[in-house]
């Protein structure tokens, strides 16, 4: 794109002109480090500029755009491309605003001398600590296209995980949530209009008709009040969440709540192993790596169990015998396969598969809880069905009957 600027040299002196850029982002970048004071920016003949400059604003980064990027990265760099020409390529061909925007600026700032890493770890909303310490592990290795493919197949492993679990609590959610609205529905509309026919008539209401129609005016008269009081509550639990306490108490409940707690013990078990096999393999530190492990991990219990552990394994501790405190949170089955390898000298080979067990652990306990969760919704869904239906239409039966 071509940007027109207006702008004010080191004297003060007006300058105006144009530049090509991928977006006013990467523009405004470029034309800053001429040592430019810019007064305007605006897309050429573009009357609505503000609109193109500020759409980057609501772009999104997502996982799978690192992954393909990382993949990107890894078979330009095997094919002995220089570092300024791969991001500038990049930069130029990525769909998404915000990425095309951010390897822009690292290609600005290799330019100016920069390394990979320290241009890459001023986009932490992009390349997380995790990411960048890689990348400076194999730019101190000289084996930068092994890191990005290491890169790529622990984000896409670490993607299609969390994508699973998420995808396969979608379907329950929306038919659970479609019958709440559905029996509101029926409560709040449908029964108050048939429960005056039915207490006009006289006859015997059965009890579970009476309780039925007594729910019916109770959230008649006070729905709006019992709907306030859920958003405030919400409002009130998410805030909580987001506080350092909450965020520990709410990681604590889903680690140890029955039933569910094993499939996030198993996901997080899962990311320790394989992000700890990773960064192993690349050549970082076993201290190090667990602070870095501690931080992508997503579970402020384990982010605790890392850190101690860290401590331990600084004291002069194996990392087998600095896991061993929590044996809830990390399991004995895990100790001792970390000390066979120990033992061994495989320790990144016994993470690998640690992390492959815990994978397929994760996968099975999703396509299990899904089994699950199938039927019981079914049998809960048919059997409050069934229960409005008979309520309503066996008073109207005997209603029938009585007048024939």
């Amino acid at each position: 794109m071509l940007f027109n600027y207006e702008a004010l040299d080191a004297t003060g002196a007006k300058k105006t002109g144009s530049i090509d850029a991928v977006n006013v982002d990467v523009a405004i970048s470029s034309l800053q480090r001429r040592g430019l004071a810019l007064t305007s920016v605006k897309e050429a003949g573009a009357g609505a500029s503000f609109l193109s400059s500020n759409i980057s604003f609501f772009d999104h980064v997502s996982t799978k755009d690192v992954v393909i990027l990382s993949r990107q990265l890894a078979t330009l760099f095997e094919a002995q491309i220089s570092a300024l020409r791969v991001f500038r390529l990049l930069g130029a061909e990525t769909e998404n605003h915000t990425l095309s925007s951010k390897l822009a600026v690292v290609a600005d700032d290799l330019q100016a001398g920069s390394s990979i890493s320290a241009a890459m770890s001023k986009h932490p909303k992009v390349f997380n600590d995790f990411y960048v310490n890689m990348v400076k592990a194999g730019e101190e290795s000289g084996k930068l296209n092994d890191t990005f493919k290491y890169l790529a197949d622990y984000l896409d492993r670490a993607y299609e995980l969390t994508s699973k679990v998420r995808g396969a609590l979608i379907y329950p959610a929306f038919v659970v949530a479609t019958f709440f609205v559905v029996m509101i529905l029926m409560f709040t509309m449908v029964i108050p209009k048939i429960s005056p026919i039915l207490l006009e008539s006289g006859a015997q209401i059965p009890i579970y008709t009476q309780v039925i129609i007594g729910i019916s005016n109770f959230l008649v008269s006070y729905g709006f009040v019992i709907l306030a009081v859920l958003v405030v509550a919400v409002f009130f639990v998410i805030r909580y969440i987001r506080t350092p306490s909450g965020q520990v108490a709410f990681d604590t409940f889903k680690i140890y709540v029955p039933y569910v707690s094993k499939l996030y013990r198993k996901l997080y078990l899962s990311r320790f192993a394989d992000n700890m096999n990773t960064m192993l393999t690349s050549g970082i530190p076993m201290v190090q790596a667990l602070q870095l492990t501690s931080t992508v991990l997503g579970n402020k219990v384990y982010e605790q169990i890392m850190l101690q552990a860290m401590e331990s394994v600084k004291g002069g501790k194996t990392l087998s015998e600095s896991l061993s405190g929590d044996t809830r949170a990390v399991p004995g089955i895990v100790i001792q396969m970390m000390r066979v390898g120990e033992e061994a000298g495989e320790v990144g080979a016994i993470l690998k598969t640690t992390a492959n067990f815990y994978t397929r652990e994760v996968a099975n306990a999703v396509d299990s809880l899904v089994s699950l969760i199938e039927p019981a919704m079914i049998v809960g869904l048919g059997a409050g069905v069934a229960i409005l239906l008979a309520a309503v239409l066996v008073p109207i039966y005997s209603i029938a009957s009585s007048t024939s």
